[in-house]
């Protein structure tokens, strides 16, 4: 991987941690899907369809976590392999 996309990489995995530790993001997630499962563990039985889209809301806030580790997961590695660049002895 050229430097340039290592450098965005990093940069992009430093700004999703930043989100990730960000408290009032926390607070949301947190809040909806306190929200969502109280709902869903209400909701009459007989209407599945709105307890199926609760549910899947729930894991829309999931994935979107997933989703924004996976880029600091990427941006750690992007900067390891720039420090293996940089540190690697001339051929």
């Amino acid at each position: 991987m050229s430097e340039d996309k290592l450098q965005v990489s990093i940069s992009r995995g430093a700004r999703a941690e930043a989100l990730i530790k960000n408290e009032l993001l926390q607070e949301a997630f947190k809040k909806l899907e306190d929200d969502y499962v109280a709902a869903w563990k209400t909701w009459p039985a007989a209407d599945a369809a709105g307890r199926e889209r609760l549910w899947q809301a729930v894991n829309v806030l999931g994935k979107v976590k997933d989703h924004l580790s996976h880029i600091v997961s990427d941006g750690k590695l992007a900067q390891r392999q720039l420090s293996e660049l940089i540190h690697r002895p001339p051929t």
